[in-house]
């Protein structure tokens, strides 16, 4: 039985292990009804400007978008990421976040880790590193089977979008914010979201004031 649930949970990463102005952009893409778009402004600044990031991405979004998935793979700037088969909290007990509801056994637990991880390793030749199931929300039990599974879960410590929801200058001010070793969430698949603008706009501020960007493999060893 769980005795854990939220973003907490033992083995669950929030922040890089690290003192230096170092931060780590990472970018969820959910896939699904209203989620399987792609912010190609923010790639594309990320390209620009060469900034390394962390892609979390769900099976549902890759089997929607094979083309990009597979160049956005290609890049060394980018990372991908394990994000669940079908975007569910990640609970044995059924419980839910945001009204999505969560996986009801260690048998879906399973199933949301290694499916996605499956096709993962298919596409990219070498199992994902790391997992953020969808809404981030974990048990402690689910949570020691992502470990068991060879992954690290990897949650965050600042909510830079606000699950895609915020404007371009509430993304500006919550992602400029962020202190080195910092782990920011943000999304890469509503693309009439205020993501790109908002980071476009916060990441000239923090490389002025002497932070650099690591993709999460760069930090976590």
């Amino acid at each position: 039985m769980p005795h854990t649930w939220g973003f907490e949970a033992p083995g669950v990463v929030h922040t890089l292990p690290t003192r230096k102005r170092v931060i780590a952009l990472t970018f969820d893409a959910c896939g699904g009804p209203g989620g399987s778009g792609y912010d190609r402004a923010l790639i594309d600044f990320l390209r620009a400007r060469e900034i390394p990031a962390t892609l979390f991405i769900n099976s549902r979004w890759t089997d929607a978008n094979p083309a990009i998935f597979r160049r956005l793979a290609a890049e060394p700037l980018f990372e991908i990421a394990n994000h669940g088969t079908r975007h569910r909290p990640l609970s044995v007990t059924g419980r839910s976040a945001y009204g999505i509801p969560g996986t009801r056994s260690a048998a879906e637990v399973y199933d949301e880790i290694a499916g996605n991880r499956a096709e993962l390793t298919r596409l990219l030749g070498a199992p994902p590193r790391f997992f953020r199931s969808g809404t981030a929300y974990c048990d402690d039990v689910a949570a020691r089977i992502v470990t068991d599974l060879g992954e690290r879960f990897v949650s965050f410590s600042v909510n830079g979008d606000g699950g895609a929801t915020f404007t371009p200058e509430q993304v500006r001010t919550t992602v400029a914010a962020a202190q080195g070793g910092s782990i920011v969430l943000c999304h890469m698949n509503h693309p009439a979201g205020g993501t790109a603008r908002g980071i476009a706009a916060a990441v000239p501020h923090l490389l002025a004031t002497g932070h650099s960007f690591v993709r999460l493999s760069d930090a976590l060893h």
